[in-house]
Formats: structure tokens, sequence, C-alpha cells
């Protein structure tokens, strides 16, 4: 009967596509349609992603906020770098791209609107610290500049932006030393905000909202046992080696789906695989807003696009010079560059005010579809 209600639970519905993982391996070692595999492979994803983020969460509480902090970075987005590295070993570096700008937007546009509107629904306005939020996307619109700068870069050159229907581009090895440079930069900041939101300035933030990296404790209310440091770990290790298995199947599957489904590869990396990444995630920050935390809310959006910007894709950057057939390159296409840039300034006036109403969620929301459809149209 516990068991039953956690299922069902906020928390919990996640678990429930764990049979999708053992079907996912079967259609794979069968040959199944690369159709059928690619969807029940991201949605096997899902599962993998809530575990892993349920053990780190766990390991995070009985660590503290310096070490919590730590784990966030190695493990809060692993998922997503893991699906990533998988597709830099096969050579697709525009999906590789495609996904961690589909990340950003969907963290400040959807996952920010829905809370905004789910969590507005019924209330005048909600309120949240607009110092703390402010400090976030401050950051990340400064690592908006530094991923939109090669880009320039090989524009004012005369080489090009990438196309949407693109799945690798050889660069310059001038622009690939010049991504490595960014990424070092971005890495440095991003270890700087962990400073920052942890220790010199731990007051604006709430040690457990930074520690987990937006996940939330919610236990009371669901009456789920606390898990021992070991059982944490020996989960997220079963959950590093499912997330591998998923990640590979998905990857392999991309092109032959997207070719059969009708759809380019660019909105499948930018849309599909960077919602299933987050999903488990994505619904926490929905649940918790319709609680009235919109601080918490915030922060899972806004803090998760940061670290992408600043700690995943420099990763990335960094492993391409040793995965795949050449190094990766912080080069964006244009649907790329000019979404980045508009979802930023969006996210700054956003949290500038402190305050939301379920209407500018829905704003957010509007906005994200027509970037959706624009990709969409984009790749065909």
């Amino acid at each position: 009967m516990q068991l039953r209600s956690f299922l069902t639970s906020g928390q919990g519905w996640p678990y429930l596509l764990v049979p999708f993982i053992p079907l996912a391996i079967v259609l794979d070692i069968i040959g199944a349609s690369p159709i059928a595999i690619f969807f029940i492979s991201a949605a096997g994803v899902i599962p993998t992603a809530a575990l892993m983020g349920r053990a780190t969460e766990e390991l995070a509480h009985r660590s503290g906020p310096g070490i919590g902090g730590l784990l966030n970075v190695t493990f809060g987005n692993a998922p997503e770098i893991i699906i990533a590295l998988f597709a830099l070993g096969s050579g697709l570096h525009e999906v590789v791209k495609a996904s961690l700008i589909g990340s950003m937007l969907g963290n400040i546009l959807l996952v920010l609107g829905a809370s905004m509107f789910v969590g507005g629904l019924g209330r005048e306005r909600q309120r949240f610290d607009r110092t703390a939020a402010s400090a976030q996307s401050s950051m990340l619109l400064l690592a908006a500049v530094a991923l939109v700068m090669p880009a320039i870069f090989e524009l004012v050159a005369g080489n090009g932006l990438p196309l949407p229907g693109d799945e690798i581009r050889d660069y310059p090895s001038d622009v690939e030393h010049l991504s490595l440079a960014v990424a070092i930069v971005l890495m440095a900041t991003y270890a700087g905000g962990l400073v920052f939101s942890l220790k010199t300035h731990r007051d604006l933030f709430n040690p457990d909202y930074a520690a987990l990296g937006g996940e939330e404790e919610e236990e009371e209310e669901e009456h789920v046992e606390p898990w021992t440091i070991r059982k944490s770990i020996i989960m997220l290790a079963i959950a590093g080696v499912a997330v591998g298995v998923m990640s590979e199947i998905l990857v392999g599957s991309i092109s032959e789906a997207a070719e059969g489904i009708g759809l380019s590869e660019f909105f499948i990396g930018a849309i599909v695989v960077a919602i299933v990444g987050n999903a488990a995630e994505h619904w926490v920050a929905v649940l918790v807003a319709r609680k009235d935390k919109m601080d918490l809310a915030v922060n899972i959006a806004i803090g998760s696009s940061a670290q992408i910007a600043l700690f995943a894709a420099p990763l990335l950057v960094l492993c391409s010079f040793f995965i795949g057939p050449h190094p990766m390159a912080l080069v964006f296409n244009g649907f790329e560059v000019g979404a980045l840039v508009l979802a930023v300034m969006i996210a700054n006036h956003v949290t500038n005010e402190g305050e939301s109403t379920w209407f500018e969620g829905l704003q957010l929301l509007a906005v994200y579809v027509v970037l959706a459809l624009t990709f969409l149209f984009a790749g065909t």
C-alpha cells in the first residue's frame, strides 16, 4: 500500500516507466523499428534520471551544503551529459549542441512558465527572493555571452554558421581552441559561483536548494523512508549504468528515427532529448510551485540552466577532444543563438520583479511553443 501511494505521488510517478527499460533493451537486441526503439528508450531514460536525482539528493542531505553542492555539480545534469557523450562518440555534434540549447530553453521557458502558470492558478501573485534569483540569472546572462561569441567569431571570419540539418561540421583549429578557452573560463566561473552560493553568500540561498540542485524535501508529506549512505551509493551506481545503457540505445536510434518520423535531428535534440533528460526534475518544479514554493521552482529552472551553460556545455567541449572524430566547437546555428539570447533576456526580466502570476507563466509557455514550432519548420 505504501509503495502504491509512492508510485502515484508527485515524486514517484517516473518509476512507473521502469518497464520501458528492459523493453528498450529487447527491442534493440532484436533490431526492431528505430522509431519504436527511440521512443521506448526515451521513456526509459526518465526513471533512471529520477533514480539518479533521488540518490544524489539522499547523499547531499548527509554531506552538508558544501559536499552536496559538489555532488550536484557531478550528478545534477548527469543524464543529459551521458546522452551527449554517446552522441559525441557517434559524431552527432549538432545534436549535442541542440540538446544543450534545448535544455536551457526548456528550463527557462517551459519549466519556469509551467511553474508560474500552475502555481499562480487561484492566487493573485506568487513571490520569490529576487536577490538570489537575479544572481542566478545574471550568471546565466554572462554564460550566454560566452556561448555566443564563437558563433560571432565564425560570422566575422566569413565561414558561416552550421545549418539545422547538419550532423557535424569540421571547424578551423583556431575556432576549436577558442571554444576550449571559453569552456575553461565558463568552468572557472561556475566554480566561483559555487563558492559564492555555498560559502561566502550562502545566506542568500537556501542551502538545501543549492545542494540538491532543485530537489525538495517532501518526505514529510509522502512518508518516504530516508536512504542510508550505502543504499544511496548503490542506487547511484545502478542509475548510472541504466542511464548509460538507455543513452546508448537512444543515441543509436536518433538518425534513423528522425528520418522515419519526418523530424530533423535538430528538433529531436533541442526538444525531445532535452525534455526527456530532465523530465523528473521539471515535474518537481511544477509540483513545488503549486505548493506556493516559488523560490525553489525558480531555483530549479534558472539554476539548472546556469549549470548547463557553465558546467555541462564546457565539460562536453573538453571531452570532445578525446571522444569522437574531432573536437566540438561552441558554434551554434542561427536559430539556437537567437533563441538563447531571447530566453536569457526573458529570464533576467521575470526574475527582476521577485513576483509572478499565472498569466506571466502562460506567456513563457507561449514563447516556448513558438520557438519549438520554429525549430520544427527549420529542420524540414
